[in-house]
């Protein structure tokens, strides 16, 4: 399965920006998909999850209200609506998947262990 993160940009903080993650190859085989971000020098971090059916997703707190994941299986696509930009948004963002379904439960259940990893596309907040 191949991941194509697109959808990266500058803008101004108050501002929007839509990313998506469109998935090729067996992508009969993915599951729940999910946005990372990494500022250089930090380590990566989560920033949402949507489960295939997409009746469950979790964020961070950090994104919560401002950052909407959603997808289209028919396309294979994953989004990442984000509003009300902030400065501290900036980073390098990456859509990753799943291989096989969780069973597990509650947002510590989704943070790490991704098996598919997108190339990253770059977000720039200014001030």
């Amino acid at each position: 399965v191949q991941l194509q993160a697109s959808g990266g940009g500058s803008v101004q903080a108050g501002g929007s920006l839509r990313l998506s993650c469109a998935a090729s190859g067996h992508t009969y085989s993915t599951h729940a998909m999910a946005w990372f971000r990494q500022v250089p020098g930090k380590e990566r971090e989560f920033v949402g999850v949507i489960s295939w059916s997409g009746d469950i997703t979790y964020y961070r707190d950090s994104v919560k209200g401002r950052f909407t994941i959603s997808r289209d299986n028919a396309k294979n696509t994953v989004y990442l609506q984000m509003n009300s930009l902030e400065p501290e948004d900036t980073a390098v963002y990456y859509c990753a998947a799943d291989k096989e379904p969780r069973f597990c439960s509650g947002y510590g259940c989704w943070v790490e262990g991704y098996d598919y990893w997108g190339q990253g596309t770059l977000v720039t907040v200014s001030s």
